[in-house]
């Protein structure tokens, strides 16, 4: 898959982490979108790494749930940093 289908990957799999995870996250939409691409990155790379799961194709279920997962593991990383900021 290109860079720019990676990035469009992960400003929409942002917004679904951003849908999924109850709560605040801290930060705006801007930021969750951010953290998505980034959360795609990593799950992508996990997923190659770990799993041996192919990531060539845009529509394929495995590469929007590993997606999904890492934009998902990113937020709650960034959700506790964040808040460990906020009470400190």
């Amino acid at each position: 898959m290109s860079f720019i289908g990676f990035l469009i990957l992960g400003l929409i799999a942002g917004a679904i982490a951003k849908a999924i995870l109850p709560g605040n996250q801290g930060g705006g939409w801007i930021i969750t979108l951010i953290l998505g691409v980034v959360g795609a990155f990593l799950g992508g790379f996990l997923g190659s790494a770990i799993f041996g799961v192919d990531l060539a194709g845009f529509f394929s279920i495995q590469t929007w749930l590993l997606a999904i997962a890492g934009s998902i593991i990113v937020l709650l990383v960034y959700g506790a940093l964040a808040g460990r900021r906020r009470r400190a």
